[in-house]
């Protein structure tokens, strides 16, 4: 049994490895550093101390030991102290122990163990790969200080560069100023000429919506009351009133569908409610000259002011009541 290799993997582990009656191996963390007199750079790691003042059992390397070797914890004790006692007659013998992976112990001429590690394992877990090296000193520094020297004794002349100039470049700027001029100038005009079109095609439907609204323009009261119908002499209301079939001396009732200028479209008008089963008719000019079309006329004002109703309902909102005599 190598006693130091299962110290060497505890101390992987461990920060404290205790070899009964002999002493501990101690390890602390130490940082990165750097060696300026030999431009060494260490990485991280574990450094091993020795002291020889513990010597208790804690029983982590026997029971280790025993583990791996798949013995009993008290004969790996026995081994244990066979391999002390080695070490301890080779310390005094030889006065030096060699332990592989750890390091060396000495003894002095005071009888006291020195212990020195061996630095080429890294027992820190985190820096495993990492080793060290050398490098070269930086020589920054004095490669300025050299060019800054021949900055001042060599002067530096800069001599702008000329370029060749030829005479159809201008020509080529200026022609495409103008072609751009010209784009713009067309553009601006095909949407002027486009604006102008829509708006006299604008104007003449307006006008033409206009002349049509006039032509079958209908006369009514902004809100058409269901009262009692109003009684007008009809010499001076209505022109011409044609109905042959009413006493004079009556009080006729129109339901108003309209009133037109020309007599054409009043007479087109009574065609269309006659299709749709109005008694329509036609009943003189108005004081305005447009010719008056009835849905129906009356001389009963309930029946007059009921069939209003049924107009506005079913036919036209825009429907009214005048009565004549």
């Amino acid at each position: 049994m190598v006693l130091e290799h299962y110290i060497s993997d505890l101390l992987y582990r461990y920060n404290c490895v205790a070899v009964p009656n002999f002493g501990a191996f101690l390890t602390q963390k130490r940082n990165a550093k750097l060696v300026e007199e030999s431009n060494t750079f260490y990485p991280p790691a574990k450094e091993i101390s020795f002291n020889r003042q513990l010597t208790t059992n804690d029983g982590l390397l026997v029971s280790y030991i025993a583990e791996a070797e798949k013995s009993t914890y008290e004969a790996i004790l026995t081994k244990i102290e066979a391999a002390v006692t080695d070490w301890t007659e080779e310390l005094t013998n030889n006065k030096t122990l060699f332990l592989e992976n750890i390091g060396e112990l000495t003894l002095n001429a005071e009888e006291k163990i020195i212990f020195k590690p061996l630095e080429k394992v890294n027992y820190l877990t985190s820096s495993f790969g990492l080793t060290s090296f050398n490098s070269a000193a930086v020589t920054r520094e004095v490669l300025k200080e050299e060019v800054a020297q021949l900055e001042e004794t060599i002067p530096f002349i800069i001599t702008p560069e000329k370029r060749e100039t030829t005479s159809f470049r201008p020509y080529l700027k200026y022609a495409a100023i103008f072609l751009l001029a010209l784009s713009t100038g067309l553009t601006v005009y095909r949407g002027y000429k486009q604006s102008e079109t829509t708006k006299q095609l604008v104007q003449q439907e307006a006008q033409n919506r206009v002349s049509k609204h006039i032509q079958e323009a209908t006369f009514f009261e902004s809100s058409p009351l269901e009262l009692p119908s109003i009684t007008l002499d009809a010499t001076t209301a209505i022109k011409n009133v044609i109905h042959d079939d009413l006493d004079k001396n009556q009080t006729v009732h129109y339901i108003v569908a309209g009133a037109f200028r020309y007599k054409t479209n009043a007479e087109k008008k009574i065609r269309q409610l006659k299709r749709r089963g109005y008694n329509a008719s036609y009943f003189g000019t108005n004081a305005h000259g447009l010719h008056m079309v009835s849905y129906d006329h009356f001389t009963d004002t309930e029946k007059a002011l009921e069939t209003l109703k049924q107009v506005k309902h079913n036919h036209s909102k825009d429907a009214w009541l005048f009565s004549a005599r």
